[in-house]
């Protein structure tokens, strides 16, 4: 059983696919790591400490993936890592796979069994694999450091014999994992907060937080969630309503945190223009969406840009940017899911095809696309 954590290519990316931690727990179930070198540096884990817990420092992708059985990467492998991995061989990654269905099927080709970790059910028992929840809670709160950066003013108020320095207004849109660690986040540096989200479930775990509910709440939006627990794409008269309340609130707030996403869809226009024209100068945007499009008229990917006198915050990967704490969960989330398809007893890969851990997350398998969203259909 030979498992593999190459470094990954994508020049932007810190994260690493395993910890110290995490390569110990599987050098303990009769695993031969290879870590590429150099794998966890922007991490701030060096080959040492990996070697320290029984892991073998590759030289290159080649030395490191070729006789593996298992791939841990953090992104979805290119051309020449998947040249570099022996068929059959299984990549368990966050795949991003819609819109690059391309990309899927060359995994297939290449004869690994691809799964994609962000598909991942949410259920009980897979909650300590969930890398949505583990990735978006950092985003959430790097979200808030990142605006209080470009921000000039202090975030609590401050009463001194000088004068009284007013709370900042901080208004979150999108109160799932990554909008309620922002929420927190901004409540501890001291803000007055105000958040929004589609989901009436949401109400209560923004105002536990101490943040103040804003939504219309009409009947559509009392049934305005999937069984899932994701938002449903709501009517194009509520999203009138909704849009002109916002607009009315945004105009009076310091800082906008937008996080609203929906999977394998373009992320939903929160914020026009017209919006960002409204907002007092000097005011920040922190647009979590960037990626898939952007929730903020304006935004620009990896960019802070100036719309209007309102700066928009467009990083890229916020999660790479804290990638100490973000690999720390991320790998765990990764060691997890392997452990479930590893026979303890014999000390060999064992998974269970069957599984529904399995079934929900295996993209690609003996060269075909296998998961049924990206499946060809059969004639």
């Amino acid at each position: 059983m030979k498992i593999a954590v190459p470094r990954e290519s994508d020049a932007g990316e810190t994260r690493v696919s395993a910890t110290p931690d995490t390569v110990k727990k599987l050098v303990g179930f009769g695993a031969t790591v290879i870590v590429e070198k150099g794998a966890g540096t922007k991490s701030r884990i060096l080959d040492e400490e990996y070697e320290a817990v029984g892991a073998t420092i590759g030289a290159d992708p080649a030395a490191t993936m070729g006789e593996a059985d298992v791939v841990l990467k953090v992104r979805r492998p290119n051309a020449d890592e998947l040249k570099a991995m022996k068929k059959g061989a299984m990549v368990i990654a966050t795949m991003d796979p819609y819109g690059n269905e391309a990309e899927v099927k060359a995994m297939a080709d290449a004869g690994v069994s691809a799964f994609a970790m962000e598909f991942m059910p949410r259920i009980t028992r897979a909650q300590v694999m969930d890398v949505l929840s583990s990735q978006a809670n950092l985003a959430g709160y790097q979200a808030v450091i990142d605006a209080s950066a470009e921000y000039d003013r202090a975030f609590p108020m401050m009463m001194t014999a000088a004068g009284t320095v007013p709370a900042a207004r901080v208004f979150i849109m999108g109160a799932g994992v990554a909008g309620l660690q922002a929420i927190a986040t901004a409540r501890r540096l001291g803000a007055v907060v105000t958040a929004t989200d589609v989901r009436p479930a949401a109400k209560e775990q923004v105002e536990s937080l101490g943040a103040k509910f804003i939504a219309v709440e009409d009947e559509e939006f009392k049934q305005a969630e999937t069984a899932g627990g994701y938002a449903k794409e709501m009517s194009d008269d509520y999203k009138k309503k909704q849009a002109e309340l916002v607009a009315a609130h945004i105009a009076k707030q310091d800082i906008v945190i937008t996080t609203a996403l929906i999977p394998g869809r373009p992320a939903p226009r929160l914020v026009t223009k017209d919006m960002l024209a409204n907002m007092k100068p000097g005011s920040v945007l922190v647009d979590l969406a960037v990626e898939r499009g952007g929730n903020v008229e304006g935004a620009k990917p990896g960019k802070v840009a100036t719309v209007s006198g309102v700066k928009i915050v467009g990083h890229l990967n916020v999660p790479g940017r804290i990638g100490a704490s973000a690999s720390a969960l991320y790998a765990k989330n990764l060691s997890a899911f392997l452990e479930t398809m590893i026979d303890k007893e014999s000390k060999t890969l064992a998974p269970n095809w069957d599984d529904e851990l399995v079934t929900a997350t295996v993209l690609t398998r003996d060269g075909k696309v296998v998961h049924p969203a990206f499946a060809p259909a059969e004639s």
